[in-house]
């Protein structure tokens, strides 16, 4: 084992000596590092953090109290008004919504108004939010952002990227501003897209070279054509709209999208906890900053330690990617015939000879805020020593999918 891994496991195991596993953790110093490094790359662009990357207010506090860090961007309207209700004036909701009971709480409270920001991509979400609180009963006019679909078309019936928003060209975002520029009570304030396929694709993943290369290759001429059409449509929406903040990007691509004139923020969330999915970019890899940690309870023979519990599955296409990283001891790793399993997760590999009944393993998981949906709280750790137990969204009663 590395001696920098062996320090880290002996720092953790010191901190957590009076917890039973299952918990997870946080280290708040590759946490601050990762923070502070995200918004170096950001080049004095302005991180928003979207809060689906997190889900634990305290430290979404803690991001946001640094400098370089600027306003949230949530999932769900209940969670976007949960959040304003707890403070938050700048709160923009990162997908359409059809949640009706928000909708009439939005609209009915001029706080709230004023602080939130809704997503659309297409007429019909207007029509819906006239249908539950038409115009002329509003407190105040509903602020809303336009969703550009960044994914790369290099041919006719070639999608390359995530399936999001139909609005694509420069045409189609000036004809919907102009119809939200149109209808009484809305108020267009920006523009958002998220270019998957460069932010949320490693271009290095291990093991497999030839994936990596195609990705390059996809990303070297997919950014070049989205500069160019999002300059494109932000000058067409700006014919009808003072344009408040125009929004790309993501943990993977901070430092391009920061250098895209049209951008004026960049959203960041996954690297403060450096999941390891991250681990196959080569710009730049986050620190890992979040763990859960489970027990061994058999040794099946001497190559094999099983720990209780560990089907952490993460969300996306179903492969070995989206499952745990057991990273501390060194040297372990998944069987193929199990993986990470609902009440047991086998263990083999070099590390797995050392294990003890009673030992701990922590794992990294393969998402970022998707492992505080199997906890309640999560113990932050500064050096050797737990600084503070906070809750999760699960612990303060919320699930906002």
């Amino acid at each position: 084992m590395s001696s920098s891994r062996a320090a880290q496991r002996a720092r953790y195991d010191r901190a957590t000596a009076d917890l039973d596993p299952p918990f997870a953790i946080v280290d708040l110093d590759a946490f601050d590092a990762n923070s502070a490094a995200l918004v170096g790359r950001a080049a004095g662009k302005p991180l928003r953090v979207p809060s689906k990357s997190v889900r634990v207010r305290t430290l979404i506090d803690r991001a946001l109290g640094q400098p370089g860090w600027r306003g949230i961007m949530a999932f769900t309207l209940p969670e976007a008004i949960w959040l304003a209700e707890h403070g938050h004036d700048d709160v923009l909701v990162a997908y359409p919504t059809a949640d009706r009971g928000a909708l009439r709480r939005l609209a009915g409270d001029e706080k709230l108004a004023a602080s939130v920001t809704v997503m659309v991509d297409n007429a019909a979400q207007l029509d819906l939010v006239d249908a539950v609180v038409p115009a002329d009963q509003r407190a105040a006019p509903v602020r809303v952002c336009i969703d550009l679909d960044a994914s790369w078309r290099p041919a006719r019936g070639v999608h390359i990227g995530v399936r999001r928003s139909p609005v694509h060209s420069a045409r189609q975002a000036g004809e919907l501003a102009a119809a939200i520029a149109a209808r009484p009570g809305y108020r267009l304030v920006g523009v958002m897209s998220y270019e998957a396929q460069i932010a949320g694709l490693g271009d290095a993943p291990p093991g497999r070279p030839v994936r990596g290369a195609l990705i390059r290759l996809i990303q070297s001429r997919s950014f070049p054509e989205l500069v160019a059409r999002r300059g494109a449509v932000v000058a067409a929406v700006r014919e009808h709209g003072d344009l408040e903040f125009v929004n790309g990007g993501g943990t993977g691509s901070v430092a391009a999208t920061a250098g895209d004139p049209a951008v004026t923020e960049v959203a960041a969330g996954s690297g403060l906890f450096g999941p390891w999915l991250f681990d196959g970019y080569r710009r730049w890899r986050p620190q890992p900053a979040a763990f859960f940690a489970l027990t061994v309870v058999r040794r099946p023979d001497a190559r094999h330690a099983t720990a209780l519990g560990g089907g952490w599955i993460a969300s996306g296409e179903t492969s070995p990617t989206r499952q745990p990283l057991p990273w501390l001891p060194e040297g372990l790793k998944l069987i193929g015939t199990e993986g990470a399993g609902e009440v047991q997760t086998p263990l083999t590999g070099p590390g797995a000879a050392g294990l003890h009944v009673g030992d701990r393993v922590y794992f990294r998981h393969s998402k970022a805020g998707e492992l505080c949906e199997h906890v309640n709280e999560v113990h932050l750790i500064s050096g050797d020593t737990i600084v503070d137990v906070v809750p999760t969204y699960r612990g303060e009663g919320k699930v906002f999918l």
